[in-house]
């Protein structure tokens, strides 16, 4: 299934906010995920397993080197492929 995540990276007790950040988001990109990245969150487009699994080894990687706080929200209705096949299966 396809999703898009919101997903915002806080890491704490440390300098320099745009290393964890940046090495989270090119530990997605590397994975395949299509990632935007935004001032405070990044969206991550991808199918459902690969999400989670990449997400997952993401945030352990950032977390051995730092204290970090990561929000993520994910839906399946918010990518426009998974509202438009919404639509044509309603129909």
């Amino acid at each position: 299934m396809k999703v898009q995540v919101q997903i915002s990276i806080y890491p704490l007790k440390t300098s320099s906010l745009s290393e964890p950040i940046g090495q989270f988001c090119r530990i997605l990109k590397d994975r395949g995920l299509k990632v935007q990245t935004r001032t405070m969150d990044s969206f991550v487009i991808g199918q459902s397993d690969a999400v989670f699994e990449s997400v997952r080894e993401a945030f352990e990687q950032i977390a051995e080197k730092y204290d970090v706080v990561m929000d993520f929200k994910i839906s399946n209705a918010c990518p426009k492929e998974a509202k438009k096949k919404v639509k044509k299966e309603q129909i």
